[in-house]
């Protein structure tokens, strides 16, 4: 459990391993499975697929904004539009408001909000952590009315030119296991890294694919 890392504390954290709920910080027990692994874009190198180029342009209509870490009504409303179409959710199963300002909008360390406009209405929102040499993506969500402009992937786009421009060399996409197929998107952000949990050391790695 944490609150009020600084930046450069947060660095430390995000190169181990570490990934975080709220205000509690995490990573495997199992640290020799080399199944769920860290994974870091190099934002600095980091040039867009065709695909991902496509996704660019199919949303050079949506206006983004960077603001401080604070609740808002309309962000949960979305957060509960995004829970019950993504993941089948009843809205009794969905988190209160009380819960979801517990988890998203208790700081634990430098944050800020990506937040994605079309026609000056929310369609996004991002949660993202500031360290000093990272930015390291928390928690996405979307309007699912939307899917068709592929807005997780159009985010961790934007967030990823986001780190470039403030000169932090890297962009954390959380934990990344080859067997799960809602995580393959992650691996076709390229270059990048993943976290060998034997020798504590990041290994540049390469998608089999470029389309």
């Amino acid at each position: 459990m944490a609150q009020d890392l600084s930046e450069e504390e947060l660095d430390e954290f995000l190169s181990q391993g570490f990934r975080k709920f709220g205000i509690y910080f995490f990573r495997p027990n199992c640290l020799n499975c080399q199944k769920c692994l860290p994974l870091r874009v190099k934002a600095e190198a980091f040039v867009p697929s065709k695909s991902q180029t496509k996704v660019l342009k199919k949303n050079k209509d949506i206006m983004i904004k960077y603001n401080a870490l604070a609740f808002r009504e309309d962000i949960y409303q979305l957060f509960c539009k995004h829970s019950q179409a993504r993941f089948d959710q009843s809205q009794e199963k969905l988190s209160t408001r009380e819960e979801f300002i517990q988890t998203h909008f208790t700081p634990s360390a430098p944050s800020l909000l990506s937040e994605f406009y079309l026609d000056e209405k929310l369609v996004a929102v991002g949660f993202l952590d500031i360290s000093k040499q990272a930015v390291s993506s928390v928690y996405f969500i979307y309007d699912p009315d939307h899917s068709k402009r592929s807005l997780g992937i159009f985010g961790a786009l934007k967030e990823i030119e986001f780190a470039r421009q403030t000169n932090r060399p890297h962009y954390y996409l959380g934990y990344y296991i080859e067997e799960n197929p809602s995580m393959n998107y992650k691996n076709q952000f390229t270059p990048f890294e993943i976290y060998n949990w034997s020798t504590g050391e990041w290994e540049e790695a390469l998608s089999s694919s470029k389309l």
